[in-house]
Parts: C-alpha cells; structure tokens; sequence
C-alpha cells in the first residue's frame, strides 16, 4: 500500500494538471473574446515586470515606441527562423506586417486579464513538472508514462515559446490556430498519461472494431471542428478590424464560407454522436466507464450548440465565446478519454453487458 503512494500521487497530480489545462484554455477564451491578447506587449513579463502596473502613470513615457522596437526585433528573429525552413512567403508577410508598428495603449482591464491568464499557464507549468518526477513511479512496468511526461513538458515549452510568438506578431492569424491545437495536443497527452497509470495491468477489453473506428472518426471531426471554429474567429476577427469595431451584429453574416463549413460540421459531428451514444449504450452497461463519458460528451455537445446559436444570433457576447471554446474542448477530452477507455477498462465491471 505505501509502495504505491507515489503512484496514487501521480495520479492525483496528473488529474490536477488536466483540470488546470482546461482552466488555461477557459482563460485563453476570455483572452481571446475580450481582445485582452496584447493587454501585456512583452513576455514572459508584462511591461517588464513579474507584477504588471495597474495605471499607464507607472510607465515610461516612451513605453509604446519602447514595445515597439522589441516586437520587431523578436519578429525579424522569427522570420529568419522560417527563412531557414523554406517559409520565404510566411517570412516576408511578417516582416512587412504593417499592423506590428501600431503601439498598444495601455488597458488596465486588459493588461490584468492576460497576465491572470499567464499566471494559470505557470500553475499549469508546475503540475506539469510534477507529473514528470513522479511518473518514474512507472519507470519499470511503463517506461512510456515517463517519457510521455517528459515529452508533454518540453510541448509546454514550445508552447510557451508560441505564446511570444502570439505576442510579437500581434496576434497573426495562423499562429493562434497552432497555439490552440497545441493546447489540445498538450491535454491529449496528459490524459493518455493518467489513463496509462489509472489501468496499469489491467486486462484490456473486448470491443468491436466499428465502435473504436466510429470514435476515432468523432474525435477527428471535433478537432476539424474546433480548427473551423478558430478559422471563424480570426475572419470575424478581420472583419471586426475592417469596420473598426462597428456593426457589431453583422459580423457573423460577413464571415462567409468557413462560418458555414463550420455550422455543417457541427451537423455531421451532432449526427455521428448520436449513432455512437446509440452504439455505447448498446454494447456497455450504464455505469460503465464508456456510457459515463458518452453521456458527459453528449451533454457538452448539447450546450456547446447552444452556445453556438447564442454566438451567431446575439452579436457575438464575449462571455458565450469563451464558454464555447471550453466546451469544445471538454467534448475533445471526454472523446480522447473514451477512446483510450475502448482498449482498457478502467473498472472491470465497466465491461460489456
């Protein structure tokens, strides 16, 4: 029992690093939906302090030039970057992005809204590390629950590094879509982490090929989904900065064609989760791991609709963007779990009936 105290420990630590990811991109949305993206200039700091200024009289009166000058030179350093992998075209754009030398006035609100989101980021950051010195729990029966941990770490990293990139290049389209993906990816390894510890040694299960395959192909659609869904942001995003913040409710209807790729999709994936449903509850009993999940994604997917509509006929409220992103990617959670949940069985009375 005392030997597997630290296994219990990683488990409890690797469950709160999951739950504080889902916070992080809980934060990332207000981020993104209150336009608080560039409230901090720089990074890792933010006006050059651990602890940002609440009022602009805290400043340096050049501060805007002053930001200025190190967003192109972090730019400029970027671009060579894609330079030497081949991007040429990406590197120009970037070089010549006109919008970089616009200064950022300084927003108290905004400013403090990004930096709380930065603090969540670092909380997370520190279960992650964590996670990796407990996981050689595992060293012996799964060398991979450590490497995972470990590779999951140097991803935070990268993302981290993204995150200036973010900054730098004043929020470019592109790179907030890497950077949410990666924050699915970072969560996907993590859960495959804790699921890998949670049924360590036991047997796996019995399921028909169709139901794996018909869930794989669900998860795929949500993060096609959730892609359609930044896509849509950032058309929304140049619409909003063409009409300089006016016409607030006709934003959504001059998005054009990737806001209806989006709303088909969320067709087909509403479609696809209710054969699967269908399917689970056939072949699992009701308190089996696999129906629990099902039912929890069906009623995220439920309430990520609704937010959905909330979105495209109520202008946009920034409160029901952010709901909507962290329901999205619940939905990708509990399918990444319930996917993992099809080879192992994390209760053996979970099995089918």
């Amino acid at each position: 029992m005392a030997n597997n105290a630290p296994g219990k420990v990683f488990l409890k630590i690797n469950l709160f690093t999951i739950i504080s990811l889902f916070v992080v991109i809980l934060a990332g949305g207000v981020v993104r939906s209150s336009g608080s993206g560039m409230g901090c200039p720089d990074w890792p700091k933010c006006f050059g302090r651990v602890i940002p200024p609440t009022d602009a009289s805290e400043l340096p009166p050049n501060y805007k030039q002053m930001y200025v000058e190190k967003r192109v030179a972090k730019n400029l350093k970027f671009a060579k970057m894609l330079d030497v992998f081949g991007y040429e075209q990406l590197a120009t754009r970037i070089r010549t992005d006109k919008s970089i030398l616009v200064p950022e006035e300084f927003n108290s609100a905004r400013t403090w809204t990004e930096y709380v989101n930065r603090v969540v980021g670092v909380i997370a950051g520190i279960f992650m590390l964590l996670s990796v010195v407990y996981s050689f729990k595992y060293w012996r029966q799964n060398k991979l629950i450590a490497i995972l941990s470990i590779f999951n770490l140097v991803l935070v990293g990268f993302q981290g590094w993204l995150g200036s990139i973010v900054v730098s290049t004043n929020l470019v389209a592109w790179i907030v879509t890497v950077h949410m993906l990666l924050a699915l990816a970072i969560l996907a390894v993590a859960i495959t982490t804790y699921h890998m510890a949670k049924v360590n040694g036991r047997p796996a299960l019995q399921v028909k090929p169709f139901v794996v395959v018909l869930t794989l192909v669900v998860l795929v659609l949500s993060v096609l989904q959730i892609t359609f869904g930044t896509e849509v942001r950032e058309k929304i995003d140049a619409v909003a900065n063409h009409l300089e913040g006016s016409y607030r409710n006709s934003w959504v209807s001059r998005a054009g064609e990737v806001f209806s790729q989006h709303r088909d999709m969320a067709v087909i994936v509403l479609i696809l989760n209710i054969v699967l449903y269908a399917l689970i509850r056939k072949t699992f009993n009701r308190h089996s791991m696999q129906q629990q999940l099902m039912s929890f994604t069906f009623l995220m997917l439920m309430l990520q609709i609704v937010t959905g509509i909330v979105l495209s006929y109520s202008s946009l409220p920034p409160y029901a963007q952010a709901t909507h992103i962290v329901l999205a990617s619940l939905v990708f959670g509990a399918q990444f779990y319930l996917l993992l949940n099809l080879f192992k069985s994390v209760s053996v009375q979970g099995a089918g009936r």
